[in-house]
């Protein structure tokens, strides 16, 4: 079974007066632990291919499979669960709770997930001994560097066994060496079996993936694996 397959999604925006095409039938499959690097310059669509893809929004045609599952059509509620089990995100902002430390951090979709306290605490320690911060456990955001918030939030990411993981921008707000630790942090979960897309615009983290998808002007302009262009593209 297939991690996703998306088809002819388009997604059109209505601003004022204005028509904002922002995705123009995009294609695509990503088999279970994959990992790609989506990329593309302002205005590609790559935000809202995100979006669509971590079921924050819906697209305006076409199908959405998530591990065989149509949610492309899913309301609002629906779409919700679906985010809390199946996607796991990671954003450059980290989107930390300031004044909880990092196991109530960690914990918080599980929370939302209905999970007895002693489930929560089992599956919350594994996902923060993953990223390495079993020493920081009692920590708040504010005692920590940028490199460990991150790694707080992909333990939060994972703590649900997701489908997929989506990073935007992962290193965005990290300096140059931090960002490789946290780039080695998703080598070592493709290792161990997670699928993850990264959206970024630096070559040097895309690098990581092993599969790179450019977007441009809404459509897929190349799609790359291994340095192999695939068929429909080349």
């Amino acid at each position: 079974m297939k991690a996703l397959d998306i088809r002819n999604i388009t997604k059109t925006y209505h601003m004022a007066s204005e028509e904002v095409r922002a995705l123009r039938g995009v294609t695509l499959e990503l088999e279970q632990n994959e990992y790609i690097a989506i990329m593309g310059p302002s205005g590609s669509g790559k935000s809202t291919l995100m979006n669509v893809i971590g079921c924050l929004d819906t697209p305006s045609s076409g199908e959405y499979f998530l591990e065989g599952v149509d949610v492309s059509k899913m309301s609002d509620d629906q779409l919700a669960e679906i985010r809390n089990r199946k996607i796991g995100f990671v954003f450059q902002t980290f989107n930390l709770i300031p004044r909880s430390d990092v196991f109530h951090n960690v914990e918080l979709p599980l929370i939302y997930g209905g999970l007895s306290g002693a489930d929560r605490r089992k599956l919350a320690e594994a996902a923060i001994e993953k990223v390495g911060l079993s020493d920081r456990i009692t920590h708040k955001p504010n005692e920590l560097s940028g490199g460990q918030r991150q790694r707080v939030a992909i333990a939060r990411a994972l703590v649900n066994n997701p489908s997929i993981i989506l990073a935007d921008e992962p290193t965005g707000n990290l300096d140059t060496a931090t960002g490789e630790e946290i780039m080695q942090v998703f080598n070592d979960l493709h290792a161990a079996g997670n699928t993850i897309i990264l959206v970024t615009h630096e070559t040097e983290i895309a690098q990581h993936a092993h599969r790179t998808i450019r977007l441009r002007d809404g459509m897929i302009e190349s799609d790359e694996k291994n340095g192999v262009l695939h068929p429909t593209l080349s």
